[in-house]
């Protein structure tokens, strides 16, 4: 999920510095400024936000801006994190590490640990608190029907193995779509079981797919590439007029059928003229931004040095 950045580092480097077989894993340690360090994801989870990122650092908040950092088993960087309830959530990262919670993110739990495969997992998504996947660099693809007690790799969805897949989403018709390295676009409409290539517009990258429209999806990725489909089944893609070249990294679907958009060096945006356009929306944030949440007419953004709340205005 290519950057210049910190965060290009924590999603795509693969671990190969070091020898797998000198890779052990260890918990993550307290941190009184891991609230302003590097953050990669953000979810809501019932009633709080929880947000991860380097060295393996988990948060959890009530209003996006007191933060308690929750005790992990691991100290590998966390890309992502998704729930399938208030509960039932799990977070993924470096070493193909994969922890888990069903306390709402106090307390979480060790389920998978492979150094050795030297593949970073860049996003999870769990349809249930049992069905769920785990995607990541060179076309890592793991599933599991058990809630995460046993993982077993996913026929690989496109027609490259040696593609990164950045970010998998449900739409809401709940379809299913994975993004990734060189145009990589896949779809699935029968909860994962099997998936299709879909054409894509753009040859570079993508990081995020978000929710539009009843049946839509919106991609997103380098250079402020941006698209979007009515519908993955009939797929015709209108390019988005973003107004910037700076890489999109993560998006957010909005109540009224648009999005907001962030991604490098603080950009902010939301969809207008019915997603044809993007309009810039001023904020102070001077940092890159890789995850946002929309809540209570506020956006929560996660990125360098840790959250930041910036009006929907």
């Amino acid at each position: 999920m290519v950057r210049c950045t910190a965060a290009l580092a924590a999603m795509l480097a693969v671990t190969g510095m070091a020898h797998a077989a000198e890779i052990e894993n260890q918990p993550a340690q307290a941190r009184p400024l891991a609230s302003h360090s590097l953050l990669l994801d953000a979810v809501n989870a019932g009633p709080r936000f929880v947000a991860v990122g380097e060295r393996g650092h988990i948060l959890a908040s009530l209003d996006g801006q007191d933060w308690v950092q929750a005790e992990v088993p691991t100290r590998a960087t966390l890309t992502a994190v998704t729930f399938a309830d208030a509960s039932h959530g799990w977070a993924v990262g470096h070493d193909a590490v994969i922890v888990h919670t069903d306390d709402g993110g106090q307390s979480w739990a060790l389920q998978n640990f492979e150094p050795d495969l030297e593949r970073p997992f860049l996003d999870v998504l769990f349809l249930t608190p049992e069905r769920g996947f785990a995607i990541g660099a060179y076309s890592l693809f793991y599933e599991t029907s058990d809630g995460g007690e046993t993982w077993t790799e996913h026929e690989t969805p496109v027609r490259d193995d040696e593609w990164h897949f950045n970010a998998i989403s449900r739409l809401d018709n709940g379809h299913l779509v994975i993004v990734g390295e060189s145009g990589t676009v896949a779809v699935s409409s029968d909860d994962g079981v099997t998936w299709t290539s879909a054409p894509s517009p753009y040859a570079g990258s993508y990081f995020d797919a978000v929710p539009f429209g009843e049946a839509g999806v919106l991609i997103i990725g380098l250079r402020g590439n941006a698209y979007w489909t009515t519908s993955t089944e009939d797929i015709v893609w209108t390019k988005v007029q973003t107004g910037t070249g700076q890489t999109l990294l993560g998006g957010a679907a909005l109540p009224d059928g648009g999005a907001v958009i962030v991604g490098l060096n603080g950009t902010v945006l939301r969809t207008v003229n019915n997603g044809r356009a993007m309009e810039r929306l001023p904020n102070t944030v001077g940092v890159s931004l890789n995850s946002v949440l929309v809540n209570s007419g506020r956006l929560l953004a996660v990125g360098d040095r840790g959250s930041h709340i910036i009006e929907l205005r």
